[in-house]
This record gives structure tokens, sequence and C-alpha cells, in this order.
């Protein structure tokens, strides 16, 4: 069934005081306004971001019929044209837009690929790789992971290990979570959701693992396959759901698969070969 987001008067405010949408109050107004901001608010933010980051970031423009006319596919229109088609008075594209403001050059580096895959099989067929990029794109998390012990049960799927008796790890800096598609934070609007991302995890704990994911991704070193990616159910994570202080849920809630037999995961990145 499709995700129909609520609509902005009907938003519990509640859902902004807790994670993920608490984390992205540097945009208040946007998010918890009573009115919606227009599209040309959102472009008005770009120049400051552009400043700070040097990246160069394409127009936020509304999409209408007239915008659509040029035929483009819409990763090909951010490329050739510098124009990101955003729909007004949704909560979809306005997401997306301040993930672009927080992460541009991990937003470029994304289109980057896309075009490229694009080129390669047509703007009507996905490659594997667009299907990770996409997957990253919509429902995205970046987990910094300093434990290997804490990297074996995610491996496990132990969801009750990882969440529960390692509860405290999710507070001392072992582990460590940012939500990037804005499609889950779309999810998040609703209270009590089930949520589950689709994780990069990273052995990095410094300021520039957004930088360095850009470049990896940018390079074809990161996303080539959804296989890649590796489910995290962050409602389990204290904190995320009004549930999760009790221990049966990890039993309980659908959203703790069990993993697939024969599945693999990657190293976190950067793998220890590329680090060497």
């Amino acid at each position: 069934m499709r995700f129909v987001a609520p609509s902005r008067e009907s938003v519990d405010p509640d859902v902004f005081e807790l994670p993920p949408l608490r984390d992205w109050m540097e945009f208040e107004a946007l998010l918890c306004g009573s009115d919606w901001p227009d599209v040309a608010q959102l472009d008005a933010l770009r120049a400051g971001v552009q400043r700070a980051t040097r990246e160069t970031l394409p127009r936020f423009t509304e999409q209408t019929p007239t915008l659509l006319r040029d035929g483009l596919h819409y990763e090909s229109r951010i490329a050739q044209h510098g124009i990101v088609a955003t729909r007004a008075n949704n909560w979809h594209d306005l997401l997306n837009a301040l993930i672009w403001l927080r992460h541009p050059a991990l937003k470029n580096a994304l289109n980057a690929r896309q075009v490229e895959e694009i080129a390669k099989v047509g703007a009507k067929q996905r490659s594997r790789a667009q299907c990770a990029l996409t997957h990253f794109d919509e429902a995205g998390i970046i987990a910094r992971v300093n434990d290997p012990e804490l990297m074996a049960l995610w491996d496990a799927h132990d969801w009750h290990g990882l969440f529960w008796r390692e509860r405290a790890a999710w507070s001392d800096g072992r582990i460590a979570v940012e939500v990037f598609g804005h499609a889950l934070l779309e999810h998040a609007l609703w209270p009590r959701q089930l949520l589950v991302g689709k994780a990069l995890a990273v052995a990095m704990n410094d300021d520039e693992v957004s930088a360095r994911l850009a470049i990896a991704i940018r390079t074809g070193e990161l996303l080539n396959d959804p296989q890649e990616l590796r489910p995290l159910p962050v409602s389990g994570i204290p904190g995320w759901h009004a549930h999760n202080g009790d221990e049966s849920f990890y039993f309980e809630a659908p959203c703790f698969c069990p993993v697939r037999s024969g599945r693999l995961y990657p190293a976190p990145f950067p793998s220890p070969i590329a680090a060497s």
C-alpha cells in the first residue's frame, strides 16, 4: 500500500521532539510552522549553504506541468539544468530539499551516479546500482559503529542483543546513526510508526564522514548493488519508539526480521583493505 503522509495541520507536534525529526530542528520554521513554506523560501537558503560548503546546489523550482514539459528524467533535469522539481505543499519534497541543504555533497554524488546509470540502461530501466542509490536516497541511514561486537550482533540480526542487551551503546558513542533518507523522515511524521532504514555502516568517527561517503559513492566504490545496504530497524533504538522500553518489543514487533539464510553484509566503510 502506498504511504500517504499526514496533512500539515494533522501532524502531532510531539513528533518533532522525538528522533529522528528532532535532529532536523535547524529547519524548525519550515517543518513546524502552521503554513507550508513556499518553494521560493527553500531556494533562498541555497546561497548560504553554497558559501559554507563550496558545493553547488541545484535550484528548487516548483513542479508544474510547464516544467515537466521538457520530458526529462527527474535526475537528468538536475544534472542538465540544475533544477530539482519540487512539489508545493508536499512533505516528501520538502524533506528532500532539507537533505540537499544539509548534505549537498552526498546528494550531488547520488545524482551524478544516477545520471551515469541512465546513460547506460536508459530512462525506463533500472540497474542494480540505481536501486542501491535510490534505496539510500529514500531510506538511507549513516551508522557509525566503533565496536566489532555490535557489528556481529547486527550481522546476525540479533536485535534483542543490539538494542536491548547493548542498550548503553546507543548513548556511550559506540554506535550512532543519522537518518539521510527523506522518505524515512516522512514516515516518522506518523507517531509510533515502525521505521526500518537502509544503512551504510561506517567505521569512522570524524567530521568528514559525509564528504568521504560522497567521494566513495561518486567514484563507484559504494552503492553498486542494494545488497551493500543493511536493514536497520531504528524503532529499536532507545527513545525512538514509545514501546521499546519493554523487552518484549524486540521479540514481538514485526520490524525485527531474522537474517535471511546465506545473507552476508559488507564490512563497514572503509574496509580494512581500503583503509590500509
